[in-house]
This record gives structure tokens, C-alpha cells and sequence, in this order.
């Protein structure tokens, strides 16, 4: 078997699972369907639990309308299993990374990697959490960062 006819599954993580992570789950789906690769499963979860049960934050959501895109996940935490079931699991920073690797059982499948080391250059790598800004713009910047890792990444390990 290819490949590229592999089912694989990736699941995207930060710290409540209502900024970033749930962006880069939509843009990683959008990525895929404009590339009509139907054999990824793409999912978002958070470390903690403070919003389990949540939607995203409304300025993730408003985001990704400005882009014609939805999102309608709700807020789950990590859990072990995640990392038997997932072939690719991304971090946002590199706090979100020590953390992955903490939580990871001995001998997992998934791949731990951070998202912004695809496309994206050593100084814009990490996708800064922009919970508590005031404004949209740190929305706007994860949303960008997320196409062009979402895309590089795709091309690299999906192709």
C-alpha cells in the first residue's frame, strides 16, 4: 500500500483546545479537501481541562468565518489513547511540545512534532497563543501561520 492511500490521522494540541489548535484543525481539513486527500482524519484537543465541553473562542470562530470556513468542534482534553490512534500529533509552542512528551506512553505511535517547524521560518515558527489579546489580529497571525504549516506539511508527509 502507497503511501499516500494510508489512512492517517492527525490531531492538533495546545492548552485549551479554543484558539489555536481548533484554527489549525480547520485549515488542516481545508488543506486537505482543496487537495482531495480523503484519507486523513484531522482532530484538535487541549492539555488541560479548563474548557472541555466548550466551543472555540469566539474570535478562533469569527476568524475562520472571515475565511469562509467553519468550525464546529467542541473542546476535549488529550488522552492516552490519542497517541495510540494518532499518526501525526502537533504542538503549537514549545510548551505545548514539553508537555506532549510528557504525556506520551512509552513506545507511542504518534509522532510528536510543532506545527510551525513546516513552512515556516526559525523566527515565526512558534504560533503564539492569542487568548489574551484584545483584538483579533493574534487570531488573524495563528490563522496565517496555520495555512502555511498546514500546506508545507501536507506536501512534505502527505504527498
Amino acid at each position: 500500500m502507497s503511501r499516500t492511500s494510508q489512512k492517517k490521522n492527525v490531531l492538533m494540541v495546545c492548552v485549551g483546545n479554543i484558539c489555536r489548535s481548533p484554527i489549525a484543525e480547520v485549515v488542516m481539513v481545508d488543506t486537505l479537501e482543496k487537495a482531495n486527500k480523503k484519507n486523513v482524519v484531522v482532530d484538535s484537543a487541549a492539555i488541560g481541562s479548563w474548557h472541555v465541553g466548550n466551543r472555540a473562542d469566539p474570535r478562533a470562530i469569527s476568524t475562520l468565518a472571515q475565511h469562509d470556513l467553519k468550525c464546529t468542534h467542541i473542546v476535549r482534553q488529550i488522552k492516552k489513547q490519542d497517541f495510540a490512534e494518532f499518526d501525526f500529533i502537533f504542538g503549537m509552542d514549545e510548551d505545548n511540545m514539553s508537555e506532549l512528551r510528557r504525556l506520551a506512553p512509552k513506545g507511542s505511535k504518534a509522532e510528536l512534532l510543532m506545527l510551525g517547524d513546516f513552512g515556516l521560518d526559525a523566527k515565526n515558527r512558534i504560533i503564539e497563543d492569542p487568548y489574551y489579546e484584545s483584538g483579533a489580529a493574534g487570531f488573524e497571525t495563528a490563522y496565517q501561520q496555520c495555512v502555511v504549516a498546514c500546506a508545507a506539511f501536507m506536501k512534505e508527509r502527505l504527498a
